[in-house]
């Protein structure tokens, strides 16, 4: 289906033709349109325009509207308002038609893809292998998912980089051990579950810990260990290797319960970047853009200094010959631009590494592996809090585990569920519970704007009001529920003909901006904007559901407007929740 060109873009270039109509120099002008409380749009636009042909702006709105046409097939009514604003309402017959004509494009809603593509290599959900997955790991999980679903769905060609940390210093202690007690990762039984793969990993690291402390003779095998690692020792990777595919089966299962899909070949940690760390050093230094400073290969910046005044460098190789963050860093990025062929690198990770990423991203470009060619953004997220403002943790001061997250949420979702049913069997109930709590937890993050601190209160995410997935999926359930309610000879469909009640139209304005929300939200990086917008839509729509009754409508042709409008509110509601990742069961 070709894309649907949206009501405030069609009233936005009658604009545009009406301006140079008045004033050809004014070609090109933006009318600066936007939703208005007062009609149903607002153009500010010729103020500006005013101001710059010295004219009374009032007597210039007066002579664009005398160029606007107006009837029912757009604009049905233009006035001048104030010291010169267009208040301009829009034919019913408009709404509905347009409505129709997305409702035709059943997969995406008239949703245009983006006229020139690129390639986006977006680095999101990085756990670290033999370590439990913490509150932490969730917001770069969630919101890197929902930005990959909004990017593809614009058209864009996404490859996703799952960063596990899976190298360095902490491996010596764990493969000296198991290499000592060859059997503590064996599966008996065959198949484990990832909560076993983690009370495998999370024993023997306590055990080999334990050692490494008391044992000074542990200590020194473990500290060579790191060095057969680093050089590439067969048998030590071999022994490596069983600690990362031990961890997978771990994350997969955390990330199945999030109901996300991650593919093994995703995944590549840091050790995928091991053999270019040495010409990523070499090339640094050969170009002088990185400097050897107290053995260590550093590289320098003006404007970032320590408390002592001196400028504090990002250190790509330490002075031991040991390669630091950087130098894996730099080489992904190598990686993600000459082989990858990205045009875009996002970096989905904590607002606290952003001194980190932007040392990295200059060095980039001053060896010039970002050309002007590439961008490349982190998208910094901060920190989820407790209910007392403070950074999450257990009331012994733990870090609290994901697991344990997501399963109160469905334990407390469930109960919300089986509450509200009436019809639904006790397996129903713990399917949707799961659905309605993961989609909680996810829209709790996603509906805060990233780079903000939320609060994590499971009681407000499992609320059925306000601005909660919740409310969305009742939304959602109960439509589904009106529409199996309609008679058998009554479909939903569209009646251009029919005049719109207020709330109606209110609904069917909002509707017809679900493509332009998914644009913007996709361009800046931004879920938390498709959330904002699919809530105001729920609102809407419960205006909507009270002012006019659906299948008691005055005549079959209204009822089958309202169906109409009902049905592609669901369709817009389910396909605004899959791009944030989030499920919209039939039934609640």
């Amino acid at each position: 289906m070709a894309s649907v060109t949206s009501l405030s873009d069609s009233v936005q270039q009658h604009l545009a033709s009406a301006l140079s109509a008045t004033r050809p120099e004014a070609a090109g002008a933006d009318p600066l349109l936007r939703r208005s409380d007062r009609a149903d749009y607002q153009a500010n636009g010729i103020l500006a325009l005013a101001k710059k042909a010295k004219a009374n702006p009032r007597e210039l709105a007066a002579e664009v509207v005398s160029h606007v046409v107006t009837g029912d097939e757009l604009i049905k009514d233009v006035e001048v308002s104030g010291p010169g604003f267009l208040n301009i309402t829009i034919a019913d017959r408009a709404i509905t038609a347009n409505l129709a004509a997305r409702y035709a494009d059943t997969g995406r809603l008239g949703v245009p893809v983006t006229s020139n593509p690129g390639t986006t290599v977006i680095d999101y959900a990085q756990p670290n292998v033999a370590k439990e997955m913490h509150v932490g790991h969730l917001r770069s999980a969630v919101i890197g998912d929902a930005v990959v679903q909004l990017l593809e769905f614009t058209g864009e060609t996404v490859v996703r980089r799952h960063h596990i940390g899976d190298w360095g210093t902490q491996f010596g202690m764990l493969i000296q051990y198991l290499d000592e007690h060859p059997h503590e990762l064996d599966h008996k039984g065959g198949e484990v579950s990832g909560e076993e793969a983690m009370s495998n990993l999370d024993r023997l690291y306590k055990t080999g810990r334990k050692l490494f402390d008391s044992d000074e003779e542990f200590k020194k095998r473990s500290r060579r260990r790191v060095v057969d690692l680093q050089a590439g020792d067969p048998h030590t990777l071999s022994i490596w290797q069983k600690f990362v595919d031990e961890s997978k089966i771990y994350f997969f299962s955390v990330f199945e319960k999030l109901d996300m899909e991650i593919q093994d070949a995703d995944i590549v940690g840091e050790s995928g970047y091991n053999d270019m760390l040495a010409e990523t050093c070499r090339l640094l230094e050969e170009s002088g853009v990185a400097v050897r400073s107290e053995g260590a290969l550093c590289v320098f910046f003006e404007d970032v200094l320590g408390p002592d005044g001196k400028q504090v460098p990002l250190i790509v190789q330490k002075s031991d010959g040991g390669y630091g963050y950087a130098a894996t860093d730099l080489s992904a990025i190598r990686d993600r631009v000459f082989h990858l062929k990205a045009d875009t690198l996002l970096y989905v990770v904590d607002a606290r590494q952003a001194l980190h990423f932007k040392m990295v991203f200059e060095t980039a470009r001053r060896a010039g592996w970002l050309g002007d060619d590439v961008k490349a953004v982190q998208l910094a997220f901060g920190t989820v809090l407790g209910k007392d403002g403070k950074p999450f943790k257990t009331r012994e001061g733990e870090t609290v585990k994901l697991v344990d997250l997501l399963d109160e949420a469905i334990d407390r979702a469930s109960a919300v569920v089986r509450e509200k049913a009436q019809d639904l069997s006790e397996e129903e109930i713990a399917e949707r519970g799961t659905q309605v709590g993961v989609g909680a937890v996810k829209y709790a993050d996603l509906s805060t704007s990233a780079n903000r601190d939320y609060k994590f209160d499971l009681d407000q995410m499992v609320s059925l009001n306000g601005d909660t997935s919740v409310y969305l999926q009742y939304a959602y359930a109960r439509i589904q529920s009106i529409l199996r309610k309609a008679p058998e000879d009554v479909r939903p469909s569209a009646h251009p003909e029919l005049a719109l009640h207020e709330a109606e139209r209110a609904l069917g304005l909002h509707v017809d901006a679900f493509a332009e929300t998914v644009a913007d939200a996709a361009r800046e990086y931004a879920p938390h904007k498709l959330a904002a917008y699919l809530y105001q839509l729920a609102s809407l729509y419960t205006s909507f559901y009270d002012k006019c009754p659906v299948l008691k409508a005055e005549t079959p042709d209204q009822v089958a407007n309202r169906l109409f409008l009902c049905d592609i509110t669901a369709r817009t509601l389910h396909r605004g929740m899959a791009l944030l990742g989030i499920r919209t069961p039939e039934r609640l």
